[in-house]
């Protein structure tokens, strides 16, 4: 992708994506996180109804008069974009790639964070680790890193989601907010997934192609396996591969919520032509019930 190409398309997600998180999801991303903790903020007089664990008593004592202490909510966080560019995410029959609606949704979650005065780093892993961007702040960040998603060129074509969340476990050491970007047609991460939400905020974003769910009765048709380079002849004519190709598509999609759920971590299910407003919207509200 040359420069110019590159910077209208980072300037039209931008202007997309921005309008989103500072009129729809900028208050719905502030309830549905929370901060690290909280810290004090103040002493005032004692008020009927407030809570006596709260009470300073040394104010107390020297004034003679009942004093508490304020506290309020530390919100600075930091959130971790994991995004898997293997080869598998520039594939799509509809609208976009796999890979094109990862990059506008994971601008959408930047963008909040952004009007939240948070942190935002970015991990780009295939089998390897493609690219780190360490968390920072700044609409500067922001747009380097939607840059990196739209023009990445990985250097292999393979999947390993275990790969990039030991990376993001080792790398960053305090708590953070991890979405994890993938169509998630991999195994064996379920234990490294385990082990980072013991210590972060977990969420994986699950993009897949309508296709995926098994082609329809359209003949033979020479497939391209976009992680092996194999070409594959299909006979999508026959019942036996249509139903093959459903029962492995929802096997992905059991082993990714199984996977998640049990790791108690969140899940979103996000196709390429779903509007993916509704679900973040959906996800978000549901977040925020549950603080």
């Amino acid at each position: 992708m040359d420069t110019i190409e590159l910077l209208r398309k980072v300037r039209k997600i931008e202007v997309r994506t921005r309008g989103l998180s500072n009129h729809i999801f900028s208050g719905e991303y502030h309830s549905a996180f929370k901060g690290r903790g909280m810290s004090f903020s103040e002493v005032r007089d004692y008020s009927y109804g407030d809570d006596i664990r709260n009470i300073d008593w040394n104010v107390t004592a020297r004034t003679g008069s009942p004093h508490i202490k304020i506290f309020e909510e530390e919100r600075e966080l930091t959130v971790m974009l994991l995004i898997d560019v293997s080869g598998s995410s520039f594939y799509g029959t509809g609208t976009a790639f796999k890979s094109e609606l990862i990059a506008e949704i994971s601008a959408v979650i930047a963008f909040s964070a952004l009007t939240n005065h948070d942190k935002v780093g970015a991990i780009l892993f295939s089998d390897k680790i493609e690219k780190y961007l360490p968390p920072s702040k700044g609409k500067q960040n922001l747009l380097r890193i939607i840059r990196e998603i739209l023009n990445i060129t990985p250097s292999s074509k393979k999947t390993n989601i275990e790969t990039g969340l030991k990376f993001f476990n080792n790398v960053e050491k305090k708590r953070s907010i991890a979405f994890v970007f993938s169509d998630f047609m991999d195994t064996g991460y379920q234990q490294a997934l385990s082990i980072a939400s013991k210590k972060h905020d977990i969420i994986g974003v699950r993009v897949y192609d309508e296709s995926e769910k098994g082609l329809k009765d359209i003949g033979l048709v020479a497939v391209k396996d976009a992680e092996s380079d194999r070409t594959i002849l299909l006979d999508t004519s026959t019942s036996a591969y249509r139903s093959a190709a459903q029962k492995a598509f929802q096997k992905i999609t059991q082993d990714f919520t199984q996977n998640f759920m049990s790791s108690k971590a969140d899940s979103i299910h996000i196709d390429t032509e779903m509007d993916y407003i509704v679900e973040l919207q959906k996800f978000f509200k549901t977040r925020a019930l549950r603080r």
